[in-house]
């Protein structure tokens, strides 16, 4: 009877062996083992007390009858049969924090594009043409950040040397952050007002589908930026590629976007100062070690207390 089973989807192009490795080296004396196919996934989460992966589906969690926590190898949840799991008692946790320094690291690097004008560079360069571009400096800029979240406060972390304002918005403003002002949901256009740099890391609820639309595409300045790591859904896309067409706002970074994946045929990719990565911004090398850190912490502090309550990124 294995201890953890680790189902058998990776993440970001990366061997989930070497997630079972990382588990391995934290929980020494634990059973782990690898569900490679879908019927290992059944025989093996039959008897265990975790699992982690992507997914768990409800036929497959009704068979596992020992199954106490499910660790989601994903810092969202929303995609989880999270009412299956309250009726079984199982636990779920997420990877929330994972993500944090490579993503702000994202972030950071997507601002300075911006700002040192390196996007029209390189396309300059592709024409090799030597013209002047237009630059700003990121000192003293204001850059509003929706979502303090892990990602959301490591953003601020990495902007901490650039001497730049910092504006959080949050749902519940009350709980403070890391940023020079934090306001509400219903702040949202004082911020969006006079935001140089505007970073969306929040999670994709009802309440955020749709948060940047017409309205607030309106009251960004002209010199603004958008730079969205959050989910595609939260920016009205048509209402994006109008404020682009129509120098609304100075440009967009996306690494995320609806639809998702992009048409080929879709009309983002051809304007020149949007930049479009493929929801790659929450790759990072140490993805499965950090997983893995959270992971054993977890299992030993439900070893310890006796009960899988408490534990690091539950969701509730």
């Amino acid at each position: 009877m294995p201890d953890v089973v680790v189902c058998r989807q990776g993440v970001h192009g990366q061997p989930i062996e070497g997630y079972v490795e990382a588990i391995r080296e934290r929980l020494s004396d634990h059973s782990v083992e690898l569900a490679r196919t879908p019927a290992e996934e059944r025989t093996l989460l039959a008897d265990a007390p975790v699992a982690t992966g992507l997914h768990l589906s409800e036929d497959v969690l009704a068979g596992a009858a020992d199954l106490r926590l499910f660790a989601c190898l994903y810092a969202g949840y929303d995609h989880l049969p999270l009412s299956a799991f309250r009726d079984r008692d199982v636990a779920v946790t997420t990877a929330s924090g994972v993500h944090g320094p490579n993503m702000a690291e994202h972030v950071l690097g997507a601002i300075i594009a911006f700002s040192r004008g390196f996007p029209q560079a390189w396309r300059q360069q592709q024409r090799r043409e030597w013209r002047q571009i237009q630059q700003t400096e990121l000192k003293n800029s204001t850059v509003t950040i929706v979502g303090l979240g892990a990602i959301g406060q490591a953003v601020v972390e990495a902007l901490s040397g650039f001497d730049v304002h910092t504006v959080g918005v949050r749902r519940s403003p009350e709980k403070g952050g890391p940023t020079d002002e934090v306001l509400g949901p219903d702040a949202l256009h004082d911020a969006l007002a006079r935001t140089d740099y505007l970073v969306l890391a929040c999670p994709l609820t009802e309440e955020t589908e749709g948060l940047i639309g017409t309205s607030e595409f309106a009251t960004l300045p002209p010199r603004a930026v958008l730079i969205n790591v959050a989910r595609g859904p939260v920016v009205d896309t048509d209402a994006l590629v109008a404020a682009i067409q129509t120098t609304s706002i100075r440009g967009a970074q996306l690494d995320v976007t609806d639809p998702e994946p992009l048409p080929e045929d879709h009309v983002l990719w051809g304007l020149e100062n949007v930049f479009v990565t493929p929801h790659s911004a929450g790759y990072s090398p140490k993805y499965y070690e950090r997983r893995a850190d959270i992971l054993a912490e977890n299992v030993r502090h439900a070893e310890a207390s006796g009960a899988y309550d408490g534990l690091t990124n539950q969701v509730d």
